[in-house]
């Protein structure tokens, strides 16, 4: 395929160039020994040819060897240009230096965390140098991100085109003008090109490649500047004038250059417009010419990978796959089979893509040997690739039968199986490991390895057994990868051998559970959410069950419970187990808790040896129950996101639970010692303070009325602490801003809250000297207020640098109170706010002054809010949408003694309403899915109906909010009068429901070869619809049976009976493509429609579930019997749809209360899996067996000729290769002017495209013909005009078969 990119103006240095050459070879197209080295490169050895690069120019020295001191010119040139660095090299080596500096920054900042949690003495002077590190590194970042901004701009303006550099080569050449009226020439030239028609630049550029004897470059540079033209016009090559066009082609392409040769294909590709020119390009005799040019030596790789991308194109048009002859693709199955050859990866490719689109071209020319071999020895990449193409042929029963054993792909499990083969090939085993994975994480492929009740499952788990570490080790991971296991945090801990409850571990899992919020969950969105991942999972776990998973596990823990891989097996023994008690029925896991061989006979003589695994059973049961009481205690206490808005960040200090915690009851003489215990009293510098004591004082004593009253007026505690925080102090302000210093942040925060409890904190607070400093640094950044300072404290490098950045999140926790906002706008800070909003130089204050607010009370920082969502630039806006995701998706609670009303709710939707009419489109799709997630729930839902937000401009961005409006009387009479349902409701019927069909399937395969993620971030930064691949997309008729009145309209449009009757009519239908996608659209929506229990008594009215089950269980596609058991799935989740599946013998999970978990699973997985194999259809091998008859022999009456045709034949056996061969070259010596015959050559050709070849036996045989021969077959010229051509010629070298 082409990897070329349209549109680009033309540049003489960006084309394909031609060598240098002394005067020697400076004549005509000659021969030429090169080798190739991307723009830009040295004269040195370049990297191989093979790369796809789009400029195909070659740069070496002359083959005389030394250059000549006469061509001064150049070589002054090109030292010049070696010293002169391009703009790209200069930003290269300045993000290294960034890089490395970034580097030496973290490391720093780890180095100076560590220190200071130690002895302050005896780290004192190391402690120094780190910052001076620290602080040098800082510099260094900011001069280089400078110089790096710079460096970027001056590359983005207009300068003068380059010197080229190539034209000073030829500078001595007579052919040639001097460089400069070369460049001259050229610049005049695009001029030209610019101002003229494009028909008249082509047509000049063709008249000026017919002068011959002219150097390769010219060639060269008349191809790039057609390939230039026709990115710029791409209407161009449908208006060429063949006849013309096609002769200068095929002059190139018939060259002894290499470079012109490839500058002809090039261009061919380019001009490729649709399958009526591919038939045109064809009958220019190129499939002669690229079998000859793919069969080349390696030194001609800059050829071969053009002729080859050539063939490729023919792909890129519909169609064009059937424009590819025999010849060719057997000649790529040759290169495919070459294990040496550079170009074998693309070949294998290019198979792989005509065995997709025409499985019968690609077996007709034995291209299923080399994609198996490919396959299976593990060489090939996108070995996951291959897989997913013969499980494409597996699907349906026609393309089955393409697949001769039906075991091509069990073999990947042959390298686990084999115990001498599993030590010494690491990475074939992990080649395999990923192959393995992609076919248990795809239905096909789980039919495939269905075949002899799972053999090769079970073969894999009884590899457990055998003692190569590494095989175990990447099965279990394999097994982890397929039920889609995520390792827990404390896994390493627990892998390396540590107790969890030692120190800090127990207590890590709990803040990891607060650390990472999980989206806004209720009961409703519960109910709707369907992840098809999870049923999938379901449906594998029982597989790997009944084929030994648990009998293995046990094993190997037994074996060696002390080492990793023992370890390693309990705890995915123990999430095997949760897996099965939550997705699977009963049924299916009753005999799974019970772990005998764990245990072993209790009082017996093997009781002592059984212990350490009970020991591990009960740990692992320890740290589950500590998890279940942590998440319940983290969901009781917080039953919102709007509790962990900026409180838990990466730098969130780790509670030490060995030591005793701070009473908030403290007595008077515990807190004076704590507080002498906190340094501040006895030292000024705050680094030797006790900073974790500081904070626990905060967060503990000091919310006591009592002991804050006492360390305000009995200490300096406050006072000092206070004053740390003062700006012009210049000690907080200028700390720098590392992970360590967030602390000082942290416990800002705290006292601010801390100091807000009481009314003598807020008197304490607002007569300090804090807030007034405060206002007045941010009023230097207001232009009216009148002042002004050369170096103001919330500069752009002091923001970002130090911690001046932190006083936001400490005016939000002010902002919080109603006591903290009278503070803010006694100082007037609230009218700096609205003139901050306006800096448009200044988007990082913006943004932390709005993401560090709280809006949560009615005051004037919702009135600056909405000032930004719609008088700000785009990113600003962009990003104060996201900012009220948190407040609309807030669930109403008690959050530390404040209630917060529904109203908080209603403001963020009134806004994001707002925000649906916003000029900029990804303003509005941002408000629509923060939208959309806060309408799970239904008051939510409800307010924004009555809003009545147009949607009508949003067209399909809006889609997904106006099917939530369905989910409620309100929002589908609201609907009702716009007309939208019924609309709506006839475009599903007649096309969106197919679609749907495509959006399911890709989102399914997408989340099932995806592996499990973890995304901490925070609410604002990220993604604000998560990529949920695996779950179901919202249904219009799923939405629609939410309500009586949609059921109502359901039942008078008549849908579910046509549903049914397609179900009914095309259930049989295994060919047709279009049937099986109206067969699947049917079968989702009558999903989606009994899995409301409004929606289930339609089932009850037809037989469509029997229908449905039955296609599950006898249906010859595969993925429509996935299709059938994902819709069962759907039906379980009503309790009607549960009662009918269970009717047909089909069993459904349920939860602890009885409620159906929208997972079920056939009785049997025998009747699942049963289908027809391929050695099972006998129709099919016998038609496989007629299509690999042999072709008829092809004979001649003259003997010469015959014997050649004979000898051609056996050099395609590899035990006669070897006489043949000799037996050719012999005739070659005898009888020379048979290899000059047009008409053998012709022979020669059908039988190559006939049989297969390896690729230097193919290359021997078409180097015994005369170069003139091919001319002949290209030119249609006559022998006789050739002949004495041919006489005056030297005799050529005999080739030779290697």
């Amino acid at each position: 395929m082409s990897n070329e990119a349209g549109g680009a103006p033309f540049n003489p240095r960006d084309g394909l160039q031609a060598p240098f050459r002394d005067g020697r070879e400076g004549r005509s197209m000659s021969n030429a020994n090169v080798t190739f080295a991307p723009r830009g490169s040295s004269l040195a050895q370049g990297p191989p040819p093979g790369s796809f690069s789009s400029d195909l120019r070659s740069m070496t020295l002359p083959r005389a060897g030394t250059p000549r001191t006469e061509k001064g010119p150049f070589f002054a040139d090109y030292g010049r240009r070696d010293v002169e660095k391009t703009s790209e090299e200069r930003q290269t080596e300045l993000r290294e230096q960034l890089n490395k500096e970034i580097k030496i920054k973290v490391g720093s900042e780890n180095l100076l965390d560590a220190l200071v949690s130690k002895n302050n003495r005896q780290t004192k002077e190391q402690r120094l140098r780190v910052e001076a590190e620290l602080g040098s590194s800082h510099r260094k970042i900011i001069e280089l991100r400078g110089q790096l901004e710079e460096e970027i701009g001056r590359s983005k303006r207009p300068k003068t085109p380059p010197r080229n550099r190539l034209s000073g080569m030829f500078q001595s050449s007579p052919a040639r003008s001097p460089q400069k009226n070369d460049q001259n020439m050229q610049d005049d030239m695009l001029a030209t090109e610019e101002s003229e028609s494009p028909t008249y630049v082509l047509s000049e550029i063709l008249q000026a490649l017919e002068n011959e004897g002219m150097q390769s470059d010219y060639y060269v540079d008349g191809a790039n500047r057609l390939v230039s033209l026709f990115k710029k016009y791409p209407a161009l090559k449908y208006d060429l004038a063949w006849p013309v066009f096609g002769l200068r082609i095929q002059t190139m392409l018939l060259s002894q250059s290499r470079e012109v040769v490839a500058a002809g294909y090039r261009v061919t590709r380019h001009a490729i417009a649709d399958r009526r020119s591919l038939q045109t390009i064809r009958g220019l005799k190129t499939d002669e010419l690229v079998v000859l040019s793919l069969v080349k030596e390696s030194k001609a790789n800059i050829e071969r990978e053009q002729a080859l991308k050539f063939v490729r194109a023919f792909l890129d048009v519909k169609g064009g796959i059937h424009e590819i002859s025999n010849s060719v693709l057997r000649t790529i199955v040759s290169i495919a089979e070459h294990h040496e050859d550079r170009l074998r990866s693309l070949s294998i490719l290019t198979l792989l893509e005509v065995l997709v689109r025409s499985p019968s071209m690609a077996v007709t020319v034995g291209g299923m040997a080399p994609l198996t071999e490919a396959l299976l020895d593990g060489s090939y990449q996108g070995s996951e690739s291959l897989a997913s193409a013969m499980l494409y042929l597996f699907d349906r029963p026609s393309t089955r039968v393409y697949l001769k054993s039906g075991h091509e792909l069990d073999a990947a499990f042959a390298i686990f199986t084999d115990p001498m083969a599993v030590h010494s090939n690491e990475e074939k085993l992990k080649s395999s490991a990923r192959l393995i994975s992609s076919l248990m994480t795809s239905w096909s492929g789980l039919f495939v390895l269905a075949n002899d009740g799972f053999q090769a499952i079970r073969g894999l788990l009884q590899s457990l057994a055998y003692p190569s570490l590494i095989a175990r080790d990447l099965t279990l991971d394999i097994i982890s990868a397929v039920l889609q296991i995520k390792a827990p945090s404390w896994s390493s801990s627990f892998l390396a051998g540590r107790r969890l409850t030692t120190y800090g571990r127990v207590a890590n899992l709990t803040k990891d559970n607060l650390e990472a919020p999980s989206p806004l969950t209720s009961e409703e969105e519960g109910q709707d959410r369907v992840c098809l991942t999870e049923h999938y999972t379901a449906l594998l776990l029982v597989v790997l069950l009944q084929s030994g998973l648990q009998q293995a596990l046990s094993d190997l823990i037994q074996e060696d419970v002390e080492c990793a891989i023992g370890r390693k097996a309990a705890l995915l023994h123990g999430e095997m187990l949760n897996l099965a008690n939550r997705l699977l029925p009963y049924s299916f896991c009753s005999n799974l808790y019970m772990a005998p061989e764990l245990m072993g006979p209790v009082g017996s003589e093997t009781a002592d040896t059984s212990l350490p695994h009970i020991a591990m059973i009960y740990q692992a049961d320890s740290v589950s129950r500590t998890l279940y009481r942590s998440q319940a205690s983290a969901k009781d206490s917080s039953g919102s996101k709007w509790q962990h808005k900026q409180q838990h960040t990466s730098s969130t200090r780790i509670v030490d639970p060995s030591k005793p915690e701070v009473d908030y009851d403290m007595d008077e003489a515990r807190f004076r010692a704590a507080i002498v215990e906190t340094q501040i009293l006895n030292h000024v510098k705050y680094v030797k303070w006790n900073w974790d004591l500081i904070e626990d004082l905060i967060e503990g004593p000091l919310k006591n009325p009592k002991r804050l009253s006492e360390a305000i007026t009995g200490t300096k505690f406050l006072k000092r602490l206070l004053g740390f925080y003062r700006p012009f102090k210049y000690r907080f302000s200028d700390a720098s801003n590392t992970k360590a210093n967030q602390r000082y942040v942290r416990v800002g925060v705290s006292l601010m809250k801390a100091l807000l409890q009481s009314s003598e904190g807020i008197t304490h607070l607002s007569e300090s000297k804090f807030l007034r400093q405060l206002g007045e640094c941010l009023a230097q950044l207001d232009r009216t207020s009148g002042l002004t300072s050369l170096a103001p404290l919330f500069s752009s490098w002091r923001t970002s640098e130090t911690l001046t950045g932190g006083y936001f999140a400490l005016l939000g926790a002010l902002s919080s109170n109603p006591k903290g906002l009278e503070m803010i706008e006694r100082w007037h800070m609230v009218n700096i706010f609205y003139h901050l909003i306006d800096l448009h130089d200044r988007d990082d204050l913006v943004e932390l002054l709005l993401g560090n607010m709280d809006f949560t009370l009615d005051s004037h920082l919702r009135v600056m809010l909405s000032k930004a969502l719609t008088a700000c630039q785009k990113h600003i806006r962009i990003f104060s949408t996201k900012l009220l995701r948190q407040y609309a998706t807030l669930v109403p609670d008690s959050v530390d003694g404040v209630y917060c009303p529904s109203s908080v709710c209603e403001w963020a939707i009134r806004l994001l309403a707002t925000q649906l009419y916003d000029p900029e489109v990804e303003v509005s799709e941002a408000a629509v899915q923060i939208l959309e997630e806060s309408c799970n729930q239904k008051s939510r839902l409800e307010y924004l109906v009555r809003c009545r937000p147009q949607l009508d401009h949003l067209n399909e961005i809006g889609a997904p909010l106006l099917l939530r409006f369905l989910s409620t009387s309100l929002g589908y009479q609201y609907l009702d009068r716009l007309d939208y349902i019924t609309q709506e409701m006839d475009d599903w019927y007649l096309g969106r429901n197919y679609s749907y069909v495509t959006l399911v399937e890709a989102s399914l395969t997408r989340a099932l070869s995806m592996p499990p993620q973890d995304d901490s971030r925070s609410s604002i930064n990220e993604p604000l619809r998560p990529r949920e691949y695996g779950t179901l997309p919202p249904n219009f008729y799923r939405e629609l049976t939410h309500t009586k009145e949609g059921c109502d309209l359901l039942r008078e449009s008549g849908h579910f009976d046509g549903f049914v009757r397609t179900i009914t009519q095309l259930s049989a239908d295994h060919e047709d493509s279009e049937g099986s996608m109206k067969l699947k659209g049917a079968l989702w929506a009558v999903g989606n429609i009994g899995s409301m229990e409004l929606g289930a008594p339609f089932l009850e009215e037809s037989d469509v579930v029997e229908w449905i089950v039955q296609i599950a269980e006898s249906s010859e596609v595969t993925t429509m019997r996935g299709t059938a058991f994902f819709v069962l799935g759907l039906i379980s989740r009503s309790l009607h749809g549960m009662e009918i599946i269970s009717e047909h013998g089909w069993n459904a999970a349920m939860d602890q209360y009885g409620r159906s978990s929208g997972y079920c699973l056939p009785p049997t997985l025998g009747n699942l899996f049963m289908i027809k194999r391929p050695h099972d259809n006998k129709a099919g091998v016998r038609n496989m067996a007629r299509r690999d008859l042999r072709p008829r022999p092809i004979t001649d009456k003259e003997p010469v000729h015959a014997r050649v045709l004979s000898f051609v034949v056996d050099a395609g056996n590899a035990v006669l290769a070897k006489k043949a061969a000799n037996d050719l070259n012999g005739i070659k010596g005898r009888h020379p002017e048979a290899f000059s015959s047009v008409d053998l050559y012709h022979k020669v050709r059908d039988v190559l495209g006939s049989h297969n070849f390896r690729l230097p036996v193919r290359r021997f045989i078409l180097d015994l013909f005369d170069r003139s021969v091919m001319r002949n077959v290209v030119l249609d010229e006559e022998e006789s005009e050739n002949e004495s051509i041919r006489t005056q010629r030297p005799p050529q070298a005999r080739p030779r078969l290697t």
